[in-house]
């Protein structure tokens, strides 16, 4: 996905919900701090979007524009309605929020995970894919490896426990 990908789907997500800020917690969350982030970092063709003030919301989002919607056939790219509780998430995520509003998002404002959020949040999924993007935003050097400790230390319970140890594993594979 491009950075203007994400843009045309926050456009659309504010149009179909009548919201003005989109929240983005998945990978493509990256292009919020990152919009030329390297091509093996955006890979995904996929947005996780949900309405900041009504996430319920977030099913229209998926019926509209969402996977195998007219919307996804057309462009190649698609959202994917999400509740704000499906992804673990360190402490004070919220207050770190990177905006996008351009005059392509026409007024709808991507409150995008800030990078350190986002690669502590796919340590804590734990599949192979989330940990491949994190080797990739180490490498490229999108996250430094201590602040990601520090956001990993605040996750959760065991997800924290569970996310130190995946940390250790991608800094040895990203040569950190």
């Amino acid at each position: 996905m491009t950075r203007a990908q994400l843009e045309h789907l926050l456009r659309a997500a504010g149009a179909l919900t009548d919201e003005r800020e989109i929240v983005i917690l998945g990978s493509q969350a990256i292009l919020g701090t990152f919009p030329e982030a390297p091509e093996e970092i955006r890979r995904s063709m996929e947005a996780d979007a949900f309405p900041l003030g009504s996430p319920e919301k977030a099913d229209l989002i998926d019926g509209s524009i969402g996977e195998l919607s007219p919307f996804h056939e057309t462009y190649g790219y698609y959202a994917h309605g999400i509740s704000p509780e499906s992804a673990v998430l360190p402490d004070g995520w919220r207050e770190r929020l990177v905006r996008v509003c351009t005059p392509a998002t026409q007024g709808v404002v991507g409150l995008c995970l800030a990078p350190e959020d986002l690669a502590a949040s796919k340590l804590a999924a734990g599949r192979e894919k989330d940990l491949d993007f994190v080797v990739a935003c180490l490498r490229h050097g999108l996250v430094k490896a201590p602040g990601l400790r520090a956001r990993v230390a605040t996750l959760p319970g065991e997800y924290s426990t569970r996310a130190a140890s995946a940390l250790t594993q991608c800094e040895a594979r990203a040569g950190k």
